[in-house]
């Protein structure tokens, strides 16, 4: 298959993902235009991997622009509350993100590994073992750092922030970590990081 050819599949993959995702009833305010959540989710995502991993493979980017595709069809509060209903969540939306991805990436046309791949990467299979795994899990934490730490930070007490703060860092490698000390902090959340990062 020549480049191209890939190019017109990935293409048309993105379109078809962002096509799902702007069903999202859910939406968010950007410079007085509204948007669908999940869908400027995926676009913030794509945008910081380029700016991150500019080289990062086809089934890298494919799942980074679809690793939330229709997130909103399964909502927190249908599961119990607490760490294990959280955990439950989280482990049947990454299936559900892994199988809506794969069906659509067989219409286009990609094969059998790759969408195996894609579903590795969404289901966060080998973290910190498989560097495009990391790579995904990376993107991630940036975006929601650069997008949505600020907003957390208005919503919730400090403590709380710390402890996610903690938390995010954990996750992410060296390399993730350079990255998100190059942020652009505002003055109520760089004391916080600060903070995480103190011990």
């Amino acid at each position: 298959m020549t480049g191209n050819q890939q190019d017109v599949r990935l293409i048309e993959a993105f379109r078809r993902f962002d096509q799902a995702n702007a069903e999202d009833p859910n939406t968010e305010t950007v410079d007085g235009t509204e948007h669908p959540k999940e869908l400027l989710y995926a676009l913030r995502m794509t945008a910081t991997l380029q700016q991150f991993a500019p080289k990062a493979s086809d089934e890298v980017r494919l799942a980074v622009r679809c690793q939330h595709i229709r997130r909103w069809t399964i909502p927190r509060e249908t599961y119990p509350d607490g760490r294990e209903g959280y955990r439950r969540w989280r482990s049947d939306l990454a299936r559900f993100h892994a199988d809506t991805a794969s069906s659509i990436l067989g219409e286009v046309g990609y094969n059998e590994e790759s969408i195996a791949r894609v579903s590795v990467l969404l289901r966060k299979e080998r973290l910190k073992s498989d560097p495009e795994v990391q790579l995904l899990e990376d993107t991630a934490c940036l975006v929601f750092l650069t997008h949505y730490l600020r907003d957390f930070v208005l919503k919730h007490e400090p403590t709380k922030v710390i402890e996610i703060l903690r938390k995010t860092w954990r996750k992410m490698s060296k390399k993730g970590h350079s990255a998100a000390l190059g942020l652009d902090w505002d003055e109520k959340t760089r004391p916080l990081v600060e903070a995480a990062l103190s011990l």
